[in-house]
């Protein structure tokens, strides 16, 4: 034999070593939910592979003793799916024991370590409010610092006696996305999630922090003193009974990274333009919105007023009181107008498309009833519930940036709380029949995903998981648990990438590091936890202006020509936390620990 065919030979037997070893391209992984899993709930990990190999049966091993503790069949195979040509749920309820464990496929692959207790979710709505206190306007206790401290100066009051430029005191709030904009609209949903958070699940928050977001107790759930911020914020944007403003400052937010007290957008401490809600379209610049009437902000107002009052009652009675009157002037605000209320831009398409209200009119009368015990509210609700049974992205692969918002039909779930046994029974129907819109889709994939992948499709799933929970904690049906576990699953690693779609969130995970944000991209700060935009469709990423990922692509073997998620500041699209869809986070984060709770005397201490 000749030397250069005995190097051939050599080659190929290295090479074949190496991939014995482990040296070759992963072509198969397994999807954990990082946090980890309640004993006693559906637990399931999800195999997938670039190649079309099989998989028959897996293993659980506890990784302190690397011993097997649970063995199953791998299951159905699921076809292509996004990168993936096949793929399987690997179910492993059946196991109620605790510790650390690993999943390994008998075709060799392993999954990261998880946990599995009643721990993995304590603390984690506490956690994920770090971020709304740190998107605060006026004092950011984060940065320990004061900032667009002489907002505003309103544009389209007129008919009010206010002409465009007038003085007016809107200071405080959230900003909305990681930028400075502020949107009555996402702020006062985000301020009933948190407050509906404190009623339904209050043992589950601690008392670390002031009210202005500082260390120290102050006897107050550190929850409900954001949902406070919140409120007081609403109450600056409805100073008069014929007097809402719909945002503060618009699109030219974007121009320029900067930290927000040096915010030169508008001048350094000047004001930024405050947008009267008249019932009109609106136009800066060349863009025209679609605004049809006033109901949808205004209703929003309603609702989160009306909780506001009903949660303070026993805390605050002039405070309680005041909302109780501007609840009453917003209701009346809804009805001057039908319709919705768009945001308004000045230099790009991008808006706030909210094309849909009887949703928003359905909980205002709902909260009506809480506050007046008027009979007519609930029906008047159940009519709004009837001309918009099922929240329409249910229904559809695709949808406008913020058309059907919020992404849940709140209302339902007051209803079903509130009313008579007929109309609970019929808008848990409702709530069934958009699960099961979804579910068509999920099952035909491993990852069971039927939330399309439209911008922020972390806030559809979030929201989406909370209809799946309340529709089983009122109706007794558990026939989607799995598919609600599946979503919150997915925002925690079981999905393409691996990863955990919230800042810090667990600390020990893959979570998002280089998110659109000027705290992080500037100066490193940490945004804990952050709830991500999420991935979208191909299609749309490749569309959308000014996108210029800065860094390789650590994801780059998971995108595909169906979805793209991408850690990376350049993408604003996938990679920007949002306020809102963090509060309706922090919601369904306290349900999930409070299910914990209940649960943890049934738990054995250890398999």
């Amino acid at each position: 034999m000749n030397k250069p065919t005995c190097f051939i030979l050599f080659c190929l037997l290295l090479l074949s070593a190496f991939s014995l070893h482990g040296f070759a391209p992963e072509q198969s992984w397994i999807r954990v939910n990082q946090l980890g899993y309640l004993p006693q709930q559906k637990k399931v990990a999800v195999w997938v592979s670039k190649a079309n190999s099989e998989v028959k049966r897996f293993q659980l091993i506890n990784s302190d003793s690397q011993k097997v503790v649970y063995t199953n069949k791998a299951g159905k195979a699921f076809g292509k799916y996004g990168p993936f040509q096949k793929g399987y749920r690997l179910d492993f309820s059946a196991f109620k024991g605790n510790g650390t464990f690993y999943i390994l496929s008998d075709d060799g692959t392993k999954s990261p370590a998880f946990k599995i207790n009643e721990q993995v979710y304590e603390g984690t709505a506490d956690f994920a409010l770090r971020y709304m206190r740190q998107q605060r306007t006026l004092f950011n206790p984060f940065l320990k610092d004061s900032c667009h401290t002489h907002d505003g100066f309103t544009m389209y009051a007129s008919s009010v006696g206010m002409p465009d430029s007038t003085r007016v005191d809107v200071g405080g709030g959230w900003h909305d996305a990681s930028d400075y904009l502020q949107y009555a609209t996402t702020s006062a949903n985000a301020t009933y999630h948190l407050l509906a958070a404190y009623r339904d699940f209050p043992q589950v928050f601690g008392d670390q922090k002031q009210a202005n977001g500082l260390d120290g107790k102050n006897g107050i759930a550190d929850v409900l003193d954001e949902a406070k911020w919140g409120l007081d914020w609403l109450l600056k944007m409805h100073p008069k009974p014929n007097i809402m403003f719909n945002q503060i400052a618009d699109d030219r937010d974007h121009i320029k990274l900067r930290m927000p007290g040096q915010d030169s957008i508008y001048g350094r401490g000047h004001e930024r333009p405050v947008y009267f809600i008249d019932g009109l379209p609106q136009q800066r610049g060349k863009f025209l919105n679609n605004t049809t009437g006033t109901s949808s902000t205004a209703a929003k107002f309603v609702s989160a007023f009306g909780l506001g009052h009903q949660l303070y009652q026993q805390k605050d009675q002039a405070f309680a009181q005041t909302l109780k009157e501007k609840a009453l002037t917003a209701y009346q605000y809804a009805h001057i107008k039908p319709g919705v209320t768009q945001t308004v831009s000045v230099k790009s398409p991008y808006i706030y498309a909210e094309d849909n209200w009887v949703d928003d009119m359905e909980l205002a009368e709902a909260s009506m009833f809480g506050i007046t015990q008027d009979q007519q509210h609930l029906n008047k609700a159940l009519n709004y519930a009837r001309q918009e049974n099922i929240t329409p992205w249910m229904i559809r692969d695709t949808a406008n940036h913020y058309q059907y918002y919020p992404f849940i039909n709140l209302g339902h779930y007051e209803l079903a709380k509130q009313g008579d046994r007929s109309s609970k029974k019929e808008v848990l129907t409702y709530y069934k029949k958009g699960i099961e819109q979804v579910w068509d889709r999920a099952q035909e994939n491993m990852f069971y995903r039927g939330v399309p992948f439209i911008w922020c499709s972390n806030n559809l799933t979030t929201s989406f998981a909370i209809q799946c929970h309340w529709y089983q904690e009122q109706s007794g049906d558990k026939s989607f648990e799995e598919l609600e576990q599946a979503n919150i699953d997915w925002l925690f690693g079981v999905n393409p990438w691996g990863t955990s779609m919230v800042y810090g969130l667990p600390a020990d995970g893959d979570t998002p590091i280089d998110p659109h944000s000027a705290f992080t991209y500037l100066h490193g700060y940490p945004i804990d936890g952050g709830l991500v935009d999420g991935p979208v469709y191909s299609s749309i990423y490749q569309n959308l202006i000014g996108i210029k990922l800065i860094n390789p692509d650590e994801y780059a073997d998971f995108q595909s020509d169906l979805v793209v998620y991408h850690d990376d500041f350049g993408d604003y699209s996938t990679n920007e936390p949002t306020m809102d869809g963090t509060a309706s986070l922090i919601y369904l984060l306290s349900a999930k620990e409070s299910e914990s709770k209940k649960k943890e005397q049934l738990i054995p201490t250890g398999q």
